[in-house]
């Protein structure tokens, strides 16, 4: 396997969708609690973006293998295993390898900062699993969208900001005993779901949009997705409306003083979005428009970073 197969099979390209997060946790960390722990950064990114390259490449296969029809709606070339004509020993191999990696450094981040980590692990390793294997896969289920996003945005920033403040009494869990005592800061997990739902929104939207634009192919494949069962009229709705709650999310950060001031940089970012949905409303197709929904994630993203480093900087001078 080459890198460039390599690099299809695992859609490298999609793999922003989980370090956005990662890094908008890790600097809401130091943001709000003026702390950042680099080696656990460091361990948790090797082992999230192994997880997320074995889960896409899981996602490939098993779609590779349902596959009704391998031809036509652009299947031979979207799919790295049919464009490169890699053998099936070969990518299971490399979905092997990047598994131990991620499970490796999943445990040894355990190790530094305790059960919660380990807890949130296991759900996230089985439901990404879950999300492309078995008999009725996660994501060929009207629920790909809810978990994708929420698992990818919420989760990896909940747990990027949890490995830098685990020693701190505001999450915690300890095992006595064979007791589960579990300590929660209601008001402080009610802050790291509102500061990512736009990611949540914005993530659970690629797959929405991807799955808008795949409709008549995945229905040829016996894959019934959200957009099947909503309808082609209500998905766009649904798609388009997840944007302006998360732009009213914002601005409610903000009132509240749970973001800094400077995120009327990602309040500004409604214009160019908004233009994207318009494109997007009009055509669906993955040539020419689900190319948006990635924009979209981006723009959202990056100026969620930006609006944190500057936070960030006010706050120190």
């Amino acid at each position: 396997m080459t890198i460039e197969s390599f690099f299809k099979v695992v859609e490298i390209q999609t793999k922003l969708a989980s370090v956005f997060p990662f890094i908008i946790g890790t600097l809401y960390s130091y943001y709000m609690y003026g702390i950042v722990k680099p080696l656990n950064i460091i361990i948790m990114f090797i082992s999230l973006i192994c997880f997320d390259m074995a889960t896409t490449a899981i996602n490939n296969y098993m779609d590779y293998k349902k596959a009704i029809k391998k031809e036509g709606y652009g299947f031979e070339h979207h799919n790295g295993i049919v464009k490169y004509n890699l053998k099936k020993s070969e990518v299971i191999t490399t979905i092997l390898v990047l598994i131990i990696i991620a499970v490796c450094a999943g445990i040894y981040l355990t190790y530094l900062t305790g059960w919660i980590t380990l807890f949130i692990g296991v759900i996230s390793f089985i439901t990404g699993i879950l999300y492309s294997f078995g008999p009725i896969p996660i994501s060929r289920m009207p629920l790909g969208e809810i978990f994708s996003g929420f698992f990818m945005g919420f989760i990896i920033l909940f747990l990027s900001v949890y490995i830098n403040i685990y020693d701190m009494s505001h999450i915690s869990m300890m095992i006595e005993n064979w007791n589960i005592v579990l300590n929660l800061n209601i008001i402080e997990i009610i802050k790291i779901f509102l500061i990512s739902m736009p990611l949540f929104f914005s993530i659970s939207n690629i797959m929405l949009a991807n799955n808008i634009s795949d409709l008549e192919e995945d229905i040829a494949n016996k894959r019934y997705t959200l957009p099947y069962y909503l309808g082609k009229k209500n998905a766009l709705n649904l798609w388009r409306n997840l944007y302006y709650i998360s732009y009213a999310d914002l601005l409610i950060l903000m009132i509240l003083g749970w973001m800094p001031w400077t995120t009327v940089i990602g309040l500004a970012t409604i214009i160019p979005v908004t233009k994207h949905i318009g494109y997007f409303m009009k055509k669906q197709t993955k040539k020419d428009t689900f190319i948006y929904a990635v924009k979209n994630l981006g723009l959202i993203s990056i100026s969620y970073i930006i609006s944190l480093i500057l936070g960030i900087f006010f706050k120190s001078i």
